[in-house]
């Protein structure tokens, strides 16, 4: 992690880590993203598309990777890079998901992600140096997004004045049976993170 001091406070990044990983790619010369994934895309696995094929819907030509070691080893890598990225831990988890078989657009999605990365490899987190102590919580859900199994996702951020200290976007562990149900479990779960930080400065 680079740490770099100013009269504002510190910046934590991984620029280097991140222009690694796209000369890598051999994504030097390509056109940044506007953002890590595209809108309303639904990535799903191979035994799901066997069984909508059998439903005699129509899906798109999607092969296995023959190299799932080198989609498996960028993910990894991408998801070492969310420590100082949360505007990438949505999509990261979703990607992360595939790393049994992933296929062509799994691909095609990390390196969008890294496309993305490109536009702004500097970016990290900045530890403001006239902070408070107040803690502030977000949250959101997305009612069944998964294709494949329905479950909802949870997104949250802390921040403590205006620094971020913790972020996660992760499915909820079961079936919510309405929009309602999945936003009260990301609200749970947001709760319980925030108190344990409130415990740990005590305040």
């Amino acid at each position: 992690i680079e740490v770099a001091r100013s009269s504002k406070g510190i910046c934590l990044n991984k620029r280097k880590y991140a222009l690694e990983l796209i000369s890598e790619a051999g994504l030097s010369g390509a056109k940044p993203m506007n953002t890590p994934i595209e809108q309303n895309v639904k990535l799903t696995n191979e035994e799901y598309d066997v069984v909508v094929a059998k439903n005699g819907e129509v899906i798109q030509n999607d092969t296995l990777l023959e190299d799932a070691e080198g989609y498996q080893r960028l993910v990894g890598r991408l998801i070492y890079l969310t420590i100082t990225r949360p505007d990438i831990c949505y999509s990261v988890p979703i990607l992360s998901q595939f790393m049994h078989k992933p296929k062509e657009s799994h691909m095609k999605a990390a390196l969008r992600v890294l496309r993305y990365l490109k536009r702004e490899p500097g970016l990290g987190i900045l530890m403001s140096s006239d902070n408070t102590l107040k803690l502030q919580a977000y949250c959101n859900s997305d009612w069944a997004s998964c294709p494949m199994t329905r479950r909802s996702l949870t997104g949250y951020c802390i921040k403590l004045g205006e620094s971020w200290i913790s972020w996660k976007s992760k499915k909820q562990p079961n079936v919510s049976k309405s929009s309602a149900e999945a936003e009260y479990r990301a609200m749970a779960l947001t709760t319980c993170e925030s108190f344990g930080f409130s415990n740990c400065l005590k305040i």
